[in-house]
């Protein structure tokens, strides 16, 4: 056999090695994800992406300790929910971002952060976040999901206003640190600032 041939099925072993491991194992794909966000991809479009509804959902959410927060208990909050789960790989793509984020408001009362585990397997979903040093609260669904919340695509986000109302809704992986959402977040708790001196970009 020559060279040039060994050479071949040499570089075309490595490129099913390679494809393999993007379409078989989660954390690889979901780092291929994460190197695209550094580059600007995936960035949650606020401006096309944002609905506003009427203030008329009752959903409730179970922490692991089995204590239950409900929506309506949260208004005058701005509240981040996300549903994921530990098998999903765009899910655990854009997780540092939302765990970015979240370090930036964890000490301030008016936004909440409910990350819900689409399995209902909280020792997975809290491993999960333990193995990354993540502090993110994980949470269940306690009550019902309207389709227009959550239509089974993972991961999804939605984003309440201080009102209860819908504000923002995504589906599929985003980055979340991103200077245009963390300015929407900044104007969803203060609506009073002024647009201009929030980041763009």
């Amino acid at each position: 056999m020559e060279k040039k041939d060994i050479k071949k099925y040499i570089s075309n072993g490595i490129f099913i090695a390679i494809l393999a491991l993007l379409l078989f194992v989660p954390s690889a794909k979901a780092l291929l994800l994460q190197g695209l966000m550094k580059i600007g991809l995936f960035n949650p479009n606020v401006e096309t992406e944002k609905v506003a509804t009427s203030p008329s959902l009752d959903l409730r959410f179970k922490d692991q300790n089995g204590k239950t927060v409900t929506l309506n208990e949260l208004k005058g909050k701005v509240v981040f929910v996300n549903f994921w789960a530990t098998w999903c790989p765009p899910c655990l793509a854009e997780m540092p971002s939302i765990n970015k984020l979240y370090e930036q408001h964890k000490n301030n009362a008016d936004v909440v952060f409910i990350m819900l585990d689409a399995d209902n397997n909280f020792e997975k979903a809290t491993g999960y976040m333990k193995s990354r040093e993540y502090t993110m609260p994980v949470y269940q669904m306690a009550s019902s999901v309207p389709e227009q919340l959550f239509a089974g695509s993972l991961p999804t986000t939605v984003v309440f206003d201080k009102q209860g109302r819908l504000s923002f809704k995504h589906e599929g992986a985003a980055n979340y640190n991103s200077k245009k959402f963390v300015a929407f977040i900044e104007k969803l708790r203060n609506p009073s600032l002024p647009s201009a001196s929030l980041p763009k970009g």
